[in-house]
């Protein structure tokens, strides 16, 4: 991004901050698939010039229920579910191995709005990782390599040594996909969509999947119960 690009996009930020107080979560009825909802959202979080509109918490628990909470990057929104990708030698892949339930956090602070989503996690396909993979550019795929995420290190040099050696193993050719790194998907049983107000009466909108449903989706093309929460 040039620096013209990069005073537009805070010039866009400062023109829609705390827009949203005023506007409010749509009537109810008007989002029966909190998808399409998100997917607006979505678009108007890019469209208001915040940095990394796709960064998101990742909250996991150990199998005894110690939490932990880190930002991550949402890598692909669908009628399955919500995605990241990962080191799965990662504290936060190894607590999903222990309990693979997870909570995200979506939070777009100029337009007023988070979106709070819960659920059971899995890993994706070797397929699906390395189609996601492959996008990344160069220098990101050989520090997939060269990191042993979450592992103590004795300094930046050793990193950038491991760097190197990466480097050098894979000079001239392309870089795969490390067999130790990859993605999950969030598949929702609890989506709450939050709308800043005035005098902090806020909008809150909670989906679960109606009775009878499989993550809000069933044979009749996916339903969902709406409640509107009180701030």
């Amino acid at each position: 991004m040039s620096k013209f690009d990069d005073l537009r996009a805070h010039l866009r930020a400062i023109r829609t901050l705390t827009s949203g107080v005023t506007r409010g979560l749509p009537v109810l009825e008007a989002a029966a698939d909190p998808y399409d909802l998100f997917r607006d959202w979505f678009r108007d979080a890019e469209a208001s010039g915040l940095l990394l509109p796709e960064s998101m918490a990742l909250a996991t628990a150990t199998g005894d229920g110690r939490p932990s909470v880190r930002m991550v990057l949402l890598k692909g929104v669908g009628p399955d579910g919500f995605r990241f990708f990962t080191n799965y030698g990662s504290r936060k892949a190894g607590e999903l191995d222990d309990n693979p339930q997870a909570s995200l956090c979506c939070y777009w602070s100029v337009l007023e709005r988070q979106v709070r989503i819960e659920g059971r996690v899995e890993r994706l396909s070797a397929e699906d990782s390395a189609a996601y993979f492959a996008t990344r550019d160069r220098g990101s795929r050989i520090g997939a390599w060269a990191s042993a995420q979450s592992r103590p290190i004795a300094d930046r040099a050793g990193l950038e040594a491991q760097v190197a050696e990466a480097e050098a193993r894979f000079e001239g050719r392309d870089v795969p996909l490390p067999d130790f790194w990859g993605g999950y998907i969030l598949v929702p049983d609890r989506i709450e969509f939050w709308q800043g107000r005035a005098n902090r009466l806020h909008d809150r909108l909670e989906y679960t999947p109606r009775e009878g449903s499989r993550e809000g989706k069933d044979e009749a093309g996916g339903e969902w119960a709406i409640t509107r929460l009180q701030p």
